[in-house]
């Protein structure tokens, strides 16, 4: 494991552009997210939050997202302080050799010189279960839409 930084990669078998779809969706974030279950938008500050799956603590987020190059940047932290520690990049399969409507989805995490040794790997293995939700999760929508689509 990296001190620095962490980065999860699958194959996912729907399209590049509906992964990047889903994975700028804050409400689905809510869904795969085990720092930041069941998003909402929080009026008072103003940006999304969730709870924590593993302490039960609020957690604020907000998604950049560069559409032209499938790139993601989670800001996370507390609403006035948010910090850019987690991106995401979507491939289109094709590109790297695997098979066209099929990409590849990296999520690359970086450690903020005050977290502890415990904290980050709970988040590496955190990383390392999203990574595998937001694979089927993709996946499963992918296959509802192309089952109503024959």
């Amino acid at each position: 494991m990296n001190s620095l930084g962490h980065l999860v990669t699958r194959h996912v078998l729907a399209p590049a552009e509906q992964a990047f779809t889903y994975l700028i969706d804050p409400i689905k974030l809510g869904r795969w997210s085990l720092g930041c279950f069941q998003t909402f938008m929080d009026d008072q500050s103003g940006v999304y939050s969730g709870t924590s799956l593993f302490d039960a603590t609020q957690g604020w987020f907000r998604i950049d997202s560069e559409p032209a190059r499938m790139l993601v940047d989670y800001w996370v932290g507390r609403p006035d302080n948010l910090a850019h520690r987690i991106s995401a990049r979507v491939v289109d399969g094709s590109t790297v050799s695997y098979d066209a409507g099929t990409c590849l989805v990296m999520m690359t995490a970086w450690r903020p010189a005050n977290m502890g040794q415990e904290r980050w790997e709970r988040l590496c293995s955190a990383h390392e279960a999203e990574i595998w939700l937001i694979k089927e999760q993709i996946e499963t929508e992918h296959s509802k839409v192309s089952s109503t689509m024959e």
